[in-house]
Formats: structure tokens, C-alpha cells, sequence
């Protein structure tokens, strides 16, 4: 027997985090697997849903290394399809989580949604409880000081509007961009900050608003600092696509071709149009300092 948890788990946020605590204390009694059934692609984007707007927290190498590094035991994707789902509620807890997965305990968020008929978590009990399956349905968590209920759509919203510290303060962590340096149109290094520009590996991550960023950032094995700048570039000219570029502070090596992590501190301003790239350095200086008080002092 298993004890077992179902979702999407976009971002593997706190919320999340508190189903999985559950999950893993439930198993550990009983001295049974714990497992998280979850799904690849995102049902929106198979089922057309407005899927166009769709931007996820996590790619899915992400999610399973999130999950992974919470204890889980074992993690099983199953593909998203037009058929599967089709399933019942029903169907789903009888055929998967019972019959291939050997659930004997189903760990439910305050808000999953299974199968076609979209149950709640609570219509979905007594259905648990009729095949056998005992189910543990998880209250919500919230976060101070305003007591927002966490959700992945919470999260999306506060990153939409550039608020990467409620968004950080939802996941549990820090929100992180992942993708390789490409070559950029090197005007940054003309005026004194060279920046790294980054193409992600998963187009369909959730990129902040535009704007000025403290960052942490990752590559080349090392731990850095910078300020990473997203958005158009308007100073340079009118329909440029958008870029997430970064200058690494006290760094100079060629990466081009390499691995690079961003994470989001604070939002320092928003993008603007300068009347020339003289002010815009200027900026840049200011930014910079901003962000320089933005990084934790290292600890002793």
C-alpha cells in the first residue's frame, strides 16, 4: 500500500509543501511509500483552455527536483491527453491511484480537482471512502501580513505585477529563471555593464513584469549577485523583442553557451525610456547601489 497525493503542483509552493508535510507524515506511521502522482503537460494547454495565456512556475525537471528534495519517495507523471481526461473522478481514484498505484490513503489539497467532473476535495471523500481509499483533505495556508491564501494563480499575479517578494514569500523560496547565455547586441558593455542574456530553456515559464531586478544568480558553478533587467530595451529603439539580460556584479568571464539561475530578490524600478544612453548609465548606477542594499550580508 501507498500513501498518495495528486495534482499539478505548479511551483511546488507552500501550500503544496504542506499537503506533501502530510503525505510524508502519514507514510512514515503507517511504514508505507509515499507518492505523488502528478501530470505532464499542463491540462490548460491540452485542453485548449485559454492555454495561450498559460505560464507555469516550474518547467517539469523543476518540479521533480522540488519534490524530490522535500523526501518524497517515488514521483510518477502521467501524460496529459484529450482521453485521459475524459476520466471520472471515480474512474480516476479506482483505476490509478488504487489499482496502479496501490494507494491505500489519498492526500487531497483544499482545493484539487479530479477527474472530468471536477469534484471538489470534499465531494471527492465520501467517493474515497466508497472504493475503500481513505482520504485527508489539507486546510489552506496563508501568509502574513495581508493572510493571502496561497495558489499557484496567486503567484502568477504577483509575479505579473513585478511583486517577486510576495511571490518568493508564496513559494517558500526565491522565483527562479533557467536557460543558457546567448549572444546580445553587446550595448551594455559600451557603457559600462556588461550583461548576460539569457534564453530559457522552457519558453514557457513565467517571466516577471518588466523592469530592474536584484538577483542572485548561478553559473559557472559559482554563487553571484547582479541586477537583471526585462523588458524592451526602448532607449535603444522601438520594437525590440523582449530580453532578460543581466549584469553580474564583480564578474567578467565569457559564458556564452553556458548554464545560468536567476533568482529574484526585489524589484527595484520599472522599465523606462531614457533620452540617451549617457542617462541611462547614469541610471544603471543608481540601480546598481539599489541592489547592492538588496543582497543579505554574509553570515559569520
Amino acid at each position: 500500500m501507498a500513501v498518495v497525493s495528486t495534482g499539478f503542483f505548479d511551483g511546488v509552493h507552500l501550500g503544496h509543501r504542506h499537503v506533501i508535510d502530510r503525505l510524508l507524515s502519514e507514510a512514515k506511521a503507517a511504514g508505507e511509500e509515499s507518492v505523488v502522482v502528478t501530470f505532464w503537460p499542463h491540462p490548460r494547454n491540452v485542453l485548449q483552455d485559454d492555454a495561450r495565456n498559460l505560464r507555469l512556475l516550474t518547467s517539469l525537471q523543476e518540479k521533480q527536483l522540488l519534490l524530490n528534495g522535500l523526501g518524497v519517495d517515488r514521483i510518477e507523471v502521467i501524460p496529459f491527453t484529450r482521453e485521459f481526461s475524459r476520466m471520472t473522478t471515480e474512474t480516476y481514484l479506482r483505476e490509478v491511484l488504487i489499482g496502479r498505484f496501490g494507494a491505500g490513503t489519498v492526500i487531497l489539497g483544499y482545493d484539487n480537482r479530479i477527474g472530468s467532473d471536477l469534484l471538489s476535495s470534499e465531494d471527492i471523500v465520501p467517493i474515497a471512502e466508497r472504493l475503500g481509499l481513505r482520504a485527508i483533505v489539507e486546510c489552506p495556508v496563508t501568509v502574513s501580513p495581508e493572510g493571502v491564501t496561497v495558489s499557484s494563480t496567486k503567484i502568477r499575479e504577483a509575479l505579473a505585477e513585478g511583486r517577486v517578494g510576495d511571490a518568493g514569500a508564496m513559494l517558500g523560496y526565491r522565483y527562479c529563471l533557467h536557460g543558457v547565455v546567448v549572444a546580445g547586441n553587446k550595448l551594455g558593455r559600451t557603457i559600462g555593464f556588461p550583461t548576460a542574456n539569457m534564453q530559457l530553456y522552457d519558453p514557457l515559464k513565467m517571466i516577471p513584469s518588466n523592469g530592474v531586478y536584484a538577483v542572485e544568480v548561478e553559473t559557472v558553478g559559482r554563487h553571484l549577485y547582479g541586477m537583471c533587467n526585462i523588458g524592451v530595451r526602448p532607449t535603444v529603439g522601438q520594437g525590440n523583442a523582449r530580453t532578460i539580460e543581466t549584469n553580474i556584479f564583480d564578474f567578467d568571464e565569457d559564458i556564452y553557451g553556458l548554464d545560468i539561475r536567476v533568482r529574484f530578490i526585489d524589484k527595484i524600478r520599472d522599465e523606462h525610456q531614457f533620452d540617451s544612453l549617457q542617462s541611462l548609465a547614469s541610471q544603471l548606477f543608481l540601480d546598481r547601489e539599489a541592489c547592492l542594499g538588496k543582497i543579505p550580508a554574509p553570515s559569520l
